[in-house]
């Protein structure tokens, strides 16, 4: 039987390190570790593009990423983390929302706890997605990284169409 390598690697972040793993053609996980430790640093061409973008992108340059995503989940949840990806950098949108785009308004509970399971933050945007009364709730990583996330992000698109929560455009993330 035929596997797939997985390929792990570490990189520091402005908010924190984090792991990215990948096969030989798709990243698989972005996952967000306590520790700064850094352990793994078995690097292919694909964690090499997505080490780049995320660079820039934390940089401020790069406002759509452009990887190979393979991302495990039932089929409710691809939905979900599809029209996630959907919501344009800089702006933001409600579990609400994203459940009337599925067709279900009672789905929001479901919604929030799909984006929850999204094992690609950042590059699937879950930090996008907040409470229908602007609420900034939940996020794997911690609320402290959603809202650098949302901050960031608000800071380098002059976008309108982000909810506000923040009293300074750009703030600081102690790790």
């Amino acid at each position: 039987m035929f596997e797939n390598k997985v390929y792990k690697h570490d990189i520091d972040s402005p908010i924190g390190s984090l792991r990215i793993s990948a096969s030989d053609s798709a990243i698989l996980s972005i996952n967000f570790l306590d520790s700064h430790e850094l352990t793994f640093s078995d690097i292919n061409p694909i964690i090499e593009k997505c080490k780049d973008q995320l660079n820039k992108y934390f940089d401020g340059g790069l406002k759509e990423f452009d990887l190979s995503l393979a991302p495990e989940g039932s089929d409710f949840q691809i939905n979900v983390w599809n029209l996630v990806s959907e919501v344009s950098y800089g702006e933001t949108v409600s579990y609400e929302t994203i459940a009337l785009q599925i067709g279900d308004k009672n789905s929001v509970r479901a919604v929030g706890n799909a984006n929850g399971k999204n094992p690609i933050p950042i590059i699937i945007p879950c930090h996008r997605i907040v409470g229908k009364n602007n609420d900034l709730t939940g996020y794997a990583g911690g609320l402290n990284r959603k809202q650098w996330l949302l901050s960031h992000e608000k800071f380098f698109s002059g976008s309108e169409k982000q909810l506000s929560f923040f009293e300074e455009d750009k703030i600081e993330f102690n790790v």
